[in-house]
């Protein structure tokens, strides 16, 4: 809910002149997910948000689409929340502030969670409040060596949301959970790799690059198998033994009947690379 940054929007007399503030682009079954608010350190409004997720969902029903990279432009992937940007209310009344919750920060980070194909963070610059929950809720996170986490509520006597105490105590552990909410410190990119919320740090100017290949990488695979994967894992730790070998057997049962499933048991008995086509 909280930002580093609030700067809105600058008004413009020429609306044609205004820059998208959420880029796209689909190349190699890739979808890259840019966020263009440089001057405000990315801080997402209303309307980015909605993008953003409506870009997740077809990502999801779209067979062409096989990988997802979000990232941003400037020194911020993402500062938090700019609530500038939501529709205006003209009385609050309680109820009104968790509503706000479910439907904003909380639909974000769940459309990442929810997203049928892999999810690449490129963390290229400060990740605070529901920004750091963005980038951790992707399957994988890169970070440029300039990147920083914070969990900033804290620090504006807010409770994390979007996800926070969901996402961070099932990467670090509660104790180091607490310590990175109670206290609301920056978290350089490497101390993030170390206590690993991040898979990678890389220099900034390899950021792109590195995402591009992995997700390339990614999108080269048998994509409803990592669906299927991703799914199993996401749920793992909300699972007793029983139910989540339930739910092995069954993703391997649906799994089989896909066409991937196929040619990676062909190319093994036939001693050949697979080729793999996403279905």
């Amino acid at each position: 809910m909280t930002s580093e940054s609030t700067t809105s929007e600058a008004p413009t007399s020429a609306p044609t002149s205004v820059p998208d503030t959420v880029l796209h682009t689909v190349r190699d079954s890739v979808s890259l997910i840019t966020l263009n608010r440089p001057e405000a350190m990315n801080a997402v409004t209303w309307s980015q948000r909605e993008r953003i997720i409506g870009l997740l969902a077809e990502a999801t029903a779209d067979p062409d689409i096989r990988a997802v990279v979000i990232t941003a432009t400037g020194r911020g992937f993402c500062a938090g929340a700019d609530l500038r940007g939501a529709p205006a209310t003209t009385e609050r009344v309680p109820g009104d502030v968790a509503r706000t919750i479910r439907q904003g920060a909380q639909r974000l980070v769940a459309a990442v969670l929810d997203c049928e194909k892999p999810v690449i963070a490129a963390v290229n610059g400060t990740a605070a409040g529901i920004g750091a929950h963005l980038a951790l809720a992707c399957d994988l996170v890169l970070a440029a060596e300039s990147a920083k986490f914070i969990e900033v509520f804290v620090r504006r006597g807010l409770v994390p949301d979007g996800g926070g105490a969901y996402l961070l105590p099932r990467l670090v552990g509660p104790q180091r959970a607490k310590e990175l909410m109670f206290f609301g410190d920056s978290l350089p990119a490497a101390d993030a790799e170390r206590m690993g919320l991040v898979n990678r740090v890389v220099p900034d100017e390899e950021l792109l690059k590195t995402a591009h290949a992995w997700a390339e990488r990614l999108a080269q695979g048998p994509t409803r198998a990592l669906a299927l994967t991703k799914q199993l894992v996401n749920s793992s730790l909300e699972s007793d033994r029983a139910t989540a070998f339930a739910a092995e057997a069954a993703a391997q049962e649906i799994n089989m009947t896909t066409a991937d499933a196929n040619e990676g048991v062909a190319s093994f008995v036939e001693r050949r690379a697979p080729e793999y086509r996403g279905r």
